[in-house]
C-alpha cells in the first residue's frame, strides 16, 4: 500500500471533483481548495465542480429543487456566474487564474469536438490556469447529459492525461460491511462493488458511492489512480497529495487504455447491437479479433457507419463494444456471409467492426 500511496505524491496532472452538497454545506471549501492547489506549483490541476443549480435555486427564490427541465436549466444559468465568482475570488487570493469550461456529453461524444476540448484544456494548463469544468446544465437535456460529475471527471481524465483523480465527497471513502474504511482497491469488481450499497446506505443515485466506484473503475482503466475522500476534513487534498493513508485509493491499471478505445467504451452511447454466433463470440472475447460478417447472426437497432454498437453473444451478454463500419441495413445484408459470398461492392464489409475500434470487456 505504501508504494501505491507514494505514487500520489508524484502526480503531475490531477483532476479534482467536488460535489454540490459539499459546496453548499461549507463555503470555506473554495478557499481550502485554492490553498491546496497553490501549495503544489509543480502539478497541473483541473477542477470538476457541481453547484450551479444549488446556487441558482437560492438566487431565483426556488424553495426546492425543481423537477421541470426548464426551471432546472434556469437555476443552472443563474447559479453558474455565482459559482465562478466564488472560484475566482478564492483562487485570486492565491494568485492563480481560473477559466470556466462548460461541456455536454455531446461535446465529448463527437470525436472532433472532443479533440478540440483536449486542445483547449491543454492550452489552459500550459498557461498555468485552473480549468473549472461543469456540465452545461443550462442547455443539457437527458440525451446529452453525462449522468453526474463523477462520470464527467472520469471522462476528463484521459483528455488531460491525468495520473490522479480525486473525488471529494461527504464520506470518508468506500466502507466495508462493518463500516470500516477500505484503504486500497486494486480489483474494483471483487474488492469494491460488493460494498457499494453498504457504503452508500442504499442510495445509488446520482453522485452516490455507486457512481464514484464506477467513475473510479473507468478512470483507473485510463491509467489514473483515483482517491475517494471526505471533503469536510481540513487539509484532505493536501493529505491525498502527500500520499497519506486517507480515503480509498483505487490503483490505476498498469496498461493504460488508449484515448480512442476509452472514448468508444465509455463516452459513446451505443445505437444498436450485433449478435454473434458462438464461434465468433469466442474469437472476440478470447482473442480480441475483428467482428466478421460471417459470424454475425443478426443486428438490432438503427445505427449508421461510425456509430457505437454493442457486440453480444447468442444469450444477449455484451462481450465488446466498437464502431460499426456500416449502417444497420448493410450489416443485416452481409450477416452470415463470408467475404467470398459478398458482391465486390460489399467486400469491404466482411469486417463489420475492426479490432482497432473494438473494446473487449471493461465497457459499460
Amino acid at each position: 500500500m505504501v508504494d501505491a500511496r507514494n505514487a500520489l505524491a508524484r502526480a503531475r496532472r490531477v483532476v479534482v471533483k467536488i460535489g454540490s452538497r459539499t459546496l453548499a454545506g461549507d463555503r470555506g471549501v473554495f478557499a481550502r481548495l485554492a490553498s491546496s492547489i497553490a501549495a503544489r506549483p509543480g502539478a497541473a490541476f483541473v477542477v470538476v465542480s457541481s453547484g450551479a443549480i444549488a446556487l441558482g435555486m437560492k438566487k431565483l427564490g426556488y424553495r426546492a429543487r425543481p423537477k421541470e427541465m426548464a426551471r432546472l436549466q434556469a437555476a443552472a444559468a443563474a447559479g453558474q456566474s455565482l459559482l465562478m465568482r466564488a472560484y475566482e475570488e478564492a483562487f485570486e487570493a492565491q494568485d492563480l487564474a481560473v477559466a470556466q469550461v462548460l461541456l455536454t456529453h455531446a461535446d465529448l461524444a463527437d470525436r472532433t469536438r472532443a479533440n478540440n476540448a483536449r486542445a483547449a484544456l491543454g492550452a489552459l494548463l500550459d498557461a498555468k490556469a485552473i480549468p473549472i469544468l461543469n456540465e452545461n446544465d443550462s442547455v443539457a437535456v437527458e440525451e446529452i447529459k453525462f449522468g453526474d460529475n463523477d462520470q464527467l471527471a472520469a471522462m476528463v481524465a484521459p483528455l488531460v492525461d491525468a495520473d490522479l483523480v480525486v473525488l471529494l465527497s461527504d464520506v470518508e471513502g468506500l466502507l466495508d460491511a462493518g463500516g470500516r474504511r477500505i484503504p486500497v482497491v486494486r480489483d474494483v469488481a471483487k474488492e469494491a462493488v460488493p460494498f457499494v450499497r453498504v457504503s452508500s446506505g442504499g442510495a445509488v443515485g446520482s453522485g452516490g458511492m455507486a457512481s464514484k466506484v464506477e467513475a473510479a473503475r473507468r478512470a483507473t482503466l485510463a491509467g489514473a489512480n483515483v482517491v475517494v475522500a471526505d471533503a469536510r476534513v481540513p487539509g484532505i487534498l493536501d493529505a491525498v497529495l502527500a500520499g497519506d493513508d486517507v480515503g480509498t485509493l483505487f490503483v490505476g491499471a498498469r496498461e493504460r487504455m488508449s484515448a480512442k478505445k476509452y472514448w468508444i467504451a465509455f463516452t459513446l452511447r451505443p445505437r444498436g447491437e450485433m449478435v454473434l454466433d458462438r464461434g465468433a463470440a469466442e474469437a472476440v472475447r478470447a482473442k480480441g479479433k475483428s467482428v466478421l460478417s460471417v459470424g454475425v447472426l443478426g443486428v438490432r437497432g438503427d445505427f449508421r457507419a461510425g456509430d457505437a454498437v454493442r457486440v453480444v453473444d447468442v444469450e444477449g451478454h455484451e462481450i465488446a463494444r466498437g464502431l460499426a463500419r456500416c449502417g444497420a441495413g448493410d450489416a443485416a445484408m452481409v450477416a452470415g456471409k463470408a467475404r467470398a459470398e459478398l458482391p465486390p461492392e460489399l467486400a469491404e464489409l466482411a469486417v463489420v467492426v475492426h479490432a482497432d475500434e473494438l473494446v473487449v470487456g471493461g465497457h459499460g
